[in-house]
C-alpha cells in the first residue's frame, strides 16, 4: 500500500509521561482501517513539571505568567519526545506528515455558561524543533459546535475493530475511564464512565510515595469498605446521561478527602484503596453491562489500567457474560492506542476529513477537528 506516516503525542490526566506512537496509514483509506504501528517511545516527564502541572489541575491560585512557562515547558517536552521516536525509529522528519499532538488537558469544563477546555504544550515549538507539521487544539472546534470535546477517540476505534454478530466495548482505562460501543448496526456511542486510575494512583501515592499501585498489591491487601462505595457510587455525574466528560477538576484528592469525613477513623489506608479499585471497576462494569447484544460480547481494554491485573480480573468477574481481553489481542497495543489514536486525528485534518462523532460528543454537526502549524 502507499503509506503515509504520522506520529501521535499523548499525556494523560494520570501525568505520568508522553507516549508517541509512529504510524503509517494507507494513504487511499480515509478510514483508518488499514494501518500499521511502526514504532512506541515513553518519554519521562520531569517531577518539578508534574507537580506544578497538578497544582494548577487541582485549582491552586495561578498566574498569566505560569501558564505560558507552562505552555513552553511543554511544547519543549513533546518536541522532546517526537525527536526521540524518531532517533529510535531511524527516521527522517521530513517523510512525517504530520505530529498529532493532544496537549496537556489542564481544566476540562463542558458545561455550564461558559462550556471550555483548556490544553497546554505550544504546538508552534513542536513544529520547530522537529521539522514537522503539527496539528493540535483538537478539542475546542467541536465544543464551539455544543459539543463536549470528548471522547474523540469513538470513531478511531469503529474505524479498528469491525462490528461482529456481538457488541464490542472498547474500554481506556487511563486517568478517567470512557468507553466506546460499537454495535451490529447501530451508531457509536462513547463517553466517560468516571475515575479510571487517578483516585488510585492519587491514594498510593500519598501514602507510599508510589506512582501507581502496581498489579493492584496495595489494594488487595485491603477490603472494600461498603459505607464508602456507596458513598463514592452516589457521586451525581454517574447518573447522568450522555454525551457527558468529566476529568481531574471532578475527580481529585480533595473529592476523595470529602468523602471520607466521618469514616476515616474506621476506614484503614489499605481499605480505602481496595475501595477506589471497586470503584473504578463497579462504574466501568455497570455501564459495559448495559450494552449487552449478542451471544459473545467483548470488552477490549487499553490504557494504563490493563497493567493492573488485579482491576482487570476484577472486570472479568463483574462481568461474567462479557469476553474480557485487552486490546493487544485484537492487535492493537493496549498502551499506546491514545497516541496512534491521534496520529490518526493528525490525519483526518491534514485531508480535512471529520474525526468527531456527534452522537458521541453533542456537537451539532461533523468537523474535521484540531488546527494546523505548519514548519
Amino acid at each position: 500500500m502507499t503509506r503515509e506516516l504520522y506520529i501521535g503525542v499523548m499525556s494523560g490526566t494520570s501525568l505520568d509521561g508522553v507516549d508517541t506512537a509512529l504510524v503509517a496509514f494507507d494513504s487511499e483509506s480515509h478510514q483508518a482501517l488499514k494501518l500499521e504501528l511502526l514504532a512506541t517511545d515513553a518519554y519521562p516527564m520531569p517531577d518539578t513539571l508534574k507537580s506544578a502541572l497538578l497544582d494548577v489541575c487541582m485549582g491552586q491560585a495561578t498566574n498569566l505568567k505560569q501558564i505560558g512557562q507552562l505552555d513552553h515547558q511543554l511544547g519543549h517536552l513533546f518536541a522532546g519526545a517526537v525527536n526521540q521516536l524518531l532517533e529510535k525509529a531511524e527516521i527522517e522528519a521530513s517523510v512525517v506528515m504530520a505530529v498529532g499532538s493532544h496537549g496537556q488537558t489542564v481544566y476540562h469544563q463542558p458545561d455550564g455558561d461558559y462550556p471550555f477546555t483548556m490544553q497546554l504544550g505550544d504546538a508552534n515549538i513542536v513544529a520547530a524543533k522537529t521539522g514537522i507539521t503539527t496539528v493540535a487544539d483538537f478539542r475546542r472546534k467541536d465544543m464551539a459546535l455544543g459539543g463536549q470535546g470528548a471522547p474523540l477517540v469513538p470513531a478511531f476505534h469503529k474505524g479498528l475493530f469491525s462490528e461482529q454478530d456481538s457488541t464490542t466495548v472498547v474500554l481506556n482505562i487511563g486517568g478517567i475511564a470512557n468507553i466506546s460501543v460499537l454495535r451490529p448496526e447501530q451508531p457509536v456511542i462513547g463517553y466517560d464512565t468516571g475515575p479510571g486510575n487517578m483516585l488510585m494512583d492519587a491514594w498510593v501515592y500519598l501514602h507510599h510515595g508510589q506512582k501507581y499501585d502496581k498489579d493492584g498489591v496495595f489494594a488487595a491487601s485491603g477490603k472494600v469498605c461498603q459505607p464508602l462505595l456507596a458513598k463514592l457510587m452516589a457521586d451525581p455525574y454517574l447518573g447522568r446521561s450522555y454525551p457527558k466528560s468529566t476529568g481531574r477538576e471532578h475527580y481529585n484528592l480533595p473529592w476523595l478527602e470529602e468523602q471520607l469525613i466521618g469514616l476515616a477513623e474506621t476506614v484503614s489506608e489499605q481499605d480505602v484503596q481496595a475501595t477506589l479499585l471497586q470503584f473504578t471497576a463497579q462504574t466501568i462494569a455497570e455501564q459495559v453491562a448495559c450494552f449487552a447484544h449478542g451471544e459473545q460480547p467483548r470488552l477490549l481494554v487499553c490504557g494504563g489500567g490493563v497493567n493492573n491485573s488485579l482491576l482487570m480480573s476484577r472486570l472479568a468477574e463483574l462481568l461474567p457474560a462479557w469476553s474480557v481481553a485487552n486490546t493487544g489481542d485484537a492487535g492493537i497495543d493496549p498502551d499506546y492506542m491514545e497516541a496512534m489514536a491521534f496520529a490518526w486525528l493528525a490525519r483526518q485534518r491534514i485531508h480535512g476529513h471529520p474525526s468527531n462523532v456527534p452522537e458521541v460528543t453533542g456537537a451539532s454537526q461533523p468537523a474535521s477537528l484540531g488546527v494546523i502549524y505548519p514548519v
